[in-house]
């Protein structure tokens, strides 16, 4: 049982969908605590039919919290971060800040719960368009050695913020009466187009997003030799990133074996009728916590070759269901110790 949970970032999208989470997986706690900006600090907000008022994050309001999820920008964490620590809570972390310090493991509890262990206080929550392609690649890659990876995002613009979302509805209302909507959040309008770059230009052509994809997979899975090559869209959906990914494994599989090792693997749902026109798409999957799978192929030529189609919620398994999960193997990790 945890004793003091605390939810950084709570009045934010993904803050939001943290405490649902907390509440419908039943995480366990004694006492709660919300904590935000000093312009949140005493709004309340509603968990488990409860009236929590939020405090303002400063230093002391981490003294006696165990466990801390946390849901801010990157220069937020670096800040409020040690302030936990040092008052010796744990540290669950959703920004991209930590992500690749040696000494904080990054974890996804399908891919590699054992990384648990190695952390000194702070836990990285990886990248959500990382997140579901490893969890799609996990059960390949145990199987036959993921080798090669060729994957193409379709992300939502839920995943740069809530005035993302809000300029695509307005972009869209704009578009359809004939206007054109000057954008703010995007480089370009949105509405009815799709934008070609996610994230600062870092190396070679290729967007810090698209790094994000290879160096966070490297970590995970723990093999820096597998080759990924990664182009990353913005596209006028609002919740749901989506992905076709290509991979080549050391040892071939049959088509039947692929759809095997999907349809068996945690955290995968399998939807693969072309026939009856059945395939994952970002409506479909939207609020739910699973990846899902689907157009599966194997190479017509190259019999180490698979092609599939991913579709994942990035509020949810990309961000908020994950980090909750996370504190659920804390959580289960304390129990042990004092049982």
């Amino acid at each position: 049982m945890i004793k003091t949970l605390a939810v950084v970032g709570a009045t934010g999208a993904v803050g939001r969908i943290v405490l649902e989470e907390i509440v419908s997986r039943g995480l366990p706690y004694q006492n709660l605590k919300l904590l935000a900006s000093a312009r949140s600090a005493g709004k309340k907000v509603e968990v488990a039919g409860r009236q929590i008022t939020i405090e303002e994050m400063r230093p002391e309001a981490f003294e006696g919290v165990d466990l801390v999820i946390a849901s801010t920008p990157d220069e937020v964490a670096a800040e409020f971060v040690p302030w936990a620590v040092q008052r010796g809570a744990i540290v669950v972390d959703e920004s991209a800040y930590y992500r690749m310090h040696a000494d904080v493991p990054l974890i996804i509890p399908e891919v590699n719960p054992e990384a648990l262990h190695r952390h000194k206080g702070i836990i990285a929550s990886p990248n959500c368009s990382t997140t579901q392609m490893v969890v799609a690649l996990k059960p390949l890659h145990d199987a036959a050695r993921v080798r090669r990876v060729i994957v193409s995002t379709y992300q939502a613009v839920s995943g740069a913020g809530l005035a993302a979302q809000t300029e695509l509805a307005d972009g869209t209302k704009a578009a359809l009466s004939g206007n054109v909507a000057t954008p703010s959040m995007f480089p370009y309008p949105i509405a009815f187009n799709l934008i070609p770059q996610i994230g600062s230009h870092k190396q070679d052509g290729f967007t810090s997003e698209e790094m994000k994809m290879v160096y966070e997979t490297h970590k995970i899975i723990g093999d820096d030799s597998i080759a990924i090559n990664a182009t990353c869209i913005r596209v006028p959906v609002m919740i749901g990133h989506s992905e076709s990914i290509y991979c080549e494994t050391a040892e071939p599989l049959s088509l039947d074996q692929v759809r095997e090792l999907f349809a068996g693997a945690p955290g995968v749902t399998l939807v693969d009728d072309l026939s009856s026109k059945r395939y994952p798409m970002p409506r479909d999957c939207q609020d739910k916590p699973d990846v899902f799978v689907g157009r599966v192929r194997k190479d017509l030529i190259n019999p180490h070759g698979i092609s599939f189609w991913c579709v994942s919620d990035n509020l949810r398994k990309g961000a908020a269901t994950n980090a909750v999960q996370i504190g659920q193997l804390l959580a289960d990790k304390m129990a042990n110790v004092t049982a």
